[in-house]
Order: C-alpha cells, then structure tokens, then sequence
C-alpha cells in the first residue's frame, strides 16, 4: 500500500528542487542565449556555489546508493569508488583544469576536434555520450530502488517523475540550474543521512560495528591483486574525462579558481563518503529476520542494491526515514540534470554545429541543445528501467571514457604535438576491440579472449589498464609514423586522406602585405571556431589549422597572457602600406577585425 506520508515528502522536496532549478533559470541574462551563458553560465560561477557544484560532480544518489551497497557487500576495502574519484578530482585539477580554462574551451571535446579534426571529434563523442548516460541511469536506479522500498511505490512511475522533473528545469535554467540545485543537494545528503544513522545505528536489531563482531573491511585475495589495482586506476583516471566535470571547470571564473574548486571537492568526495559507509555497515551488521522486512535472507543482489533504503525503512522512525528519502531524491535529481546537460551540449556544439552545420545560429543551437536533453533524458530512463545493478552499472560508466578518451585528451592538452588524426583513430580501434573482447557480464556479453587468471566469470588480469596503455601507444607511434612517411615524401600527399599532415586544406586566403620584412598576412576565410569572447589573436597551429581560442584569464597579467598565447608582446605603431590599420609584431602578422578587414585608423588591436 502507498505510504501517504511518504508521497507528501516526496512532493515537497520535489516542489524545493524544482522550485531552485528555476530560480536559479532567472539569474541567465535575459535575452541571452550565446553557448557560454547556458551550457556555462556565463563563466561566472562564484567560489561557493562552484565548491558544491563541483563536489557534486561525482556526489549523487548512485553514489551513496553504491558506496553502501559495497561496504555490504564486500567490504570498505573494496569501496574503491569514493576514494578514486577523489584522486580523479585532484589530478584534473594538477594537469587538465589549468590548461583547458586557460584555453577558453567551451566542451571537453573542443581540443580533441582542433587536433584531430570534426568528424573524428564526432566519433570520439560516442563514449563519452555512453558514459553520461550510463551515469545518470544509475543515479535514477538508486532513485527507484529508493521510493519503491520506502513508500512502496511503483519502481517505473518514480524513475520516469524524477526524470521528468529534472529536464523540466535543466531546459529552463542550462548550468545555472544545475549548479544552484548541487547546493540544496548536498546539504539534503549531509544533514539527511547523517540525521537517520543514530536511530539506525541503536536500533535493537544492530550489532557492534566493530570489526571482531562482523568484517565490514573486507579483505583482497592474492589472486585479485592485479584486478584491484585495474579497477582503481580506472576510476582514478577514467573519472578525469568527462564533461561534467569539466563543465564545471570551463565554467568557473579563472584557471586559478577551477584548479582550487577540483581540490576542495576531492576533500568534499571523501566526507561525503562517510554517512552511506556507515550505513552500510550498520546494514552489515544488521539481523535481517529480525526486522519488519518480510523478504528473501540472506539477501540477494536485487536487495542488495537496495540496502541503503532498506536502513532508513526498517531501522529509522518513519519521521527520520523520510527525510533520508529526501536527501536521496533530491541528490538524483539535480545529478541527473547535470550529465544530460552534459551529452546535450557536447552534441549541439561538437556533432550538430562543427559537422553538420557550422553557420547555424546561436538560437538554433540552442534549440538543438534543448531537444537534446529531452532526448538523453529519454535514453537514461530507459536503461535505469532496464539494468538492474546500480554499482555495476556505476562502474561501467567508465570503462569506455577510460580506455578510449582518456589517452587522447592526455595527448591533446600536454603532447599536442605528437599526435594526429590518423592515431586517433587506430587507437580509438584498439583500445574498443580489446575491451570489449575482455567481455561484460553486465550487459550478457561473454569474454572472447580469457586473459592469464581468468575465473570462468571475471577478467582478475588488469585488462583494462592493458586496453588504455595500448591505446596510447598506438596514438603515438601511429601518430609519428604517419608524420615521418608523409613529410619524408614515401607517400605522396595525396594519400593523406585525413588531410592531417601534408595534405592541408586551404584554410586561408591572403588579403594583404605589409610595407616591411615581405610577411604576409592571412585570415581564416571558413567558419572560425571561436571559445567565449575571444577574437584570432596571434596563432595556435594544430595540424595546419589555426586555434583562435586564446582568450586570457582576469588573474593573469598580459606578459602571461602573452606567453599563453605563444607571441611576442606587439607594438602598435604608424600604419600599413596598404593604408589604415595599425600594425602589430612582424610575427604575428596585421591583426584584423571579425570580419576580416584590418582596423580603421587610429584603432589598435588586442
């Protein structure tokens, strides 16, 4: 029978998040519908809201539902999750935070189609679409196992409620929504979990936590060495490559500020942690028969997967269970919003606009945005119906962002230099073909290859990292190889069918001289791909195309700035041969306005 109550609190705190979300809509510009407002919210996320926002990058309902569910399962020895992702915070911030807010980019994948091109940018926006969706399938499980066990309502109903909610104010609001809805959604975690782990804790039926009376640790068998080290750099790295987190930091202020906000919510990740650590201890050492629960004992994977529900239903007061149901909903919905927000922008910006339609308006890609958030929305909801495990399904998320995506974004921001499209895409081959033939149990698909340790059902051999390390050796000896037989002349430049290396496409037209040194000058005559407010200043070359993103930081001075954008500071100074216009440094050309004609007299040129 429906638990009235629970449906009341359910309500409310569905009414306070989406009440938020579309407050939050209000703080968009009115009128202003560019890319950097909705997808960044202007790029101006403050410290606090970008502390939570950020933290709750990886602090969700899957994630509380799954770190309980492991302690019970197996132990917090193997809960590797909140301690992975955490290092995944940290090492963004140390070696991609920097250097992609520096940038100016706008999606993750904007280095990744400057160097190896749109169409191979398309192809690379697969798994990372993959990923998004399998993550906020998982988080909308957690939410449906929740409301099914507490106030016993339809499994079905409450993942397609939540879902709707959560991209009702997400087309509304973009970024600003997500990012003032993470701050309710934490404080809903912490206050409501930590509020219901005493009454569970002295519940009648719960024996001592320590770890003579039951093994909450856990323990790793020699043999599940090499597999326990494979899953925690796949967490580890695999959670560095994906676009809401680097949604957050594209959106933050400063370089400075992205690279403080990815190390506080590290900190944040872990304390987190802890309330769903606890109650999966308390379930662990929890006399199931004894309870009000009326199910199958010892428990079985579907309740398994339940477990942190199951505390609140069966060892909380009513009162307290509901405000931990609370927290749980209202932490899935305002994680939801963010990885279909997510996938929505990679594809309008990254698929729709620089393939298929680079002179589309900013209003049509708008549009394409908001119809592809319904539709990621969709998807998600589908699978959180249709896959039953939520930490497997957690963990999952990263398989492909790890082995495919991770060795390529390592190479296009620090080693842009040593790859190119044709590695691209071997190692793209490569890194799928091996993973997948290690075989998914998850998804019924069976192990084609049976690495050294191979139990009849898992891969304990680190095939994983063997998948990602092969990858990136592929990309960069392809990558050389290619380089070294075109540019040697063993292969005419007509075989460069990537247009990647020799075979450049005329991407410039010559406009004018300057009266002194004989350079000439150029600009881009096709569709210029442009990060935030940034104008072509000075060049980037990547693979015979030019970057015009560099757009500088408010804490940088301009000898910085200039060092970052790779030229000599310019000197204004008299006009050009070729009448008005001011002239800048002799390497890097006459700067020229938007529109491709040098500046009036008298202008100067930033």
């Amino acid at each position: 029978m429906i638990n009235i109550a629970g449906i009341i609190s359910i309500v409310l705190f569905y009414v306070l998040i989406l009440g938020v979300g579309l407050w939050a809509a209000r703080k968009k510009q009115s009128g202003d519908d560019s890319e950097e407002e909705v997808m960044l919210a202007g790029r101006s996320i403050g410290l606090f809201v970008g502390i939570f926002t950020m933290t709750a990058t990886w602090v969700g309902g899957g994630y509380i539902n799954g770190t309980a569910e492991m302690i019970y399962t197996s132990g917090l020895i193997w809960c590797q999750a909140p301690f992975g992702y955490a290092l995944s915070l940290v090492l963004g911030g140390i070696f991609f935070a920097n250097k992609m807010r520096q940038q100016g980019y706008i999606t993750m994948l904007d280095p990744l189609q400057d160097s190896f091109g749109e169409r191979m940018g398309g192809l690379l926006f697969l798994p990372a679409l993959c990923g998004e969706v399998f993550w906020a399938a998982g988080i909308l499980a957690a939410l449906g196992a929740t409301l099914s066990v507490i106030i016993d309502m339809d499994h079905r109903t409450s993942v397609i409620l939540s879902s709707c909610i959560a991209i009702i104010y997400t087309l509304f609001g973009g970024l600003y929504s997500v990012a003032y809805t993470d701050v309710i959604q934490l404080f809903c975690i912490f206050i409501g979990l930590w509020m219901c782990i005493p009454f569970a804790m002295y519940n009648e039926h719960v024996g001592s936590l320590s770890s003579d009376a039951v093994d909450w640790i856990g323990t790793v068998e020699p043999s599940q060495y090499f597999y326990y080290i494979d899953n925690g750099l796949l967490l580890i790295f695999g959670g560095i490559p994906w676009q809401v987190y680097f949604q957050r930091v594209l959106s933050s202020k400063t370089a400075a500020r992205a690279q403080i906000l990815s190390y506080v919510a590290a900190f944040g990740c872990i304390i987190m942690a802890i309330p769903p650590v606890l109650i999966g201890a308390i379930a662990r050492s929890t006399s199931w028969n004894e309870t009000g629960y009326k199910g199958v004992y010892p428990l079985s994977s579907e309740e398994t997967s339940m477990i942190l529900p199951m505390v609140l239903q069966y060892l909380t007061p009513s009162f307290v269970s509901f405000f931990g149901l609370g927290a749980v909903s209202a932490a899935v919905m305002s994680s939801a919003d963010s990885s279909v927000l997510s996938a929505s922008s990679m594809f309008a910006r990254n698929v729709y606009r620089l393939i298929f339609r680079q002179r589309a308006s900013e209003m049509e890609i708008i549009w394409v945005m908001r119809v592809s958030i319904l539709v990621v929305g969709a998807l998600a909801t589908v699978m959180a119906l249709t896959i039953p495990s939520i930490y497997g399904l957690w963990s999952m998320c990263s398989d492909l962002v790890y082995v495919i995506l991770f060795p390529q974004l390592l190479m296009v921001v620090h080693f842009k230099h040593h790859c190119n499209t044709y590695g691209s895409l071997t190692a793209y081959i490569v890194a799928f073909f091996v993973r997948m033939t290690g075989g998914e149990p998850l998804l019924g698909l069976p192990a084609m290859i049976h690495y050294p340790g191979w139990d009849g059902e898992n891969q304990l051999f680190p095939f994983r990292t063997m998948a990602m390390l092969m990858s990136l050796v592929t990309l960069i000896l392809v990558s050389w190889g290619t380089k070294w037989i075109f540019e040697t002349g063993r292969l005419a430049p007509g075989y460069d069918i990537f247009r990647c290396v020799v075979n450049i496409p005329e991407d410039v037209e010559r406009v004018d001289e300057p009266a002194e040194g004989g350079e000439q000058m150029a600009v881009m005559t096709s569709a210029m791909r442009q990060y935030g407010a940034a104008t072509m200043v000075g060049k980037d070359e990547m693979n015979g195309r030019i970057n015009p993103a560099l757009e500088p930081d408010d804490d940088m001075d301009m000898a910085e700035v200039e060092k970052t954008r790779g030229v000599r500071p310019r000197v204004v100074s008299g006009t050009t041969a070729g009448g008005g216009g001011s002239r800048g440094n002799p390497s890097t050309g006459i700067p020229v306005n938007e529109n491709g004609s040098s500046p009036k007299q008298g202008q100067t040129s930033l």
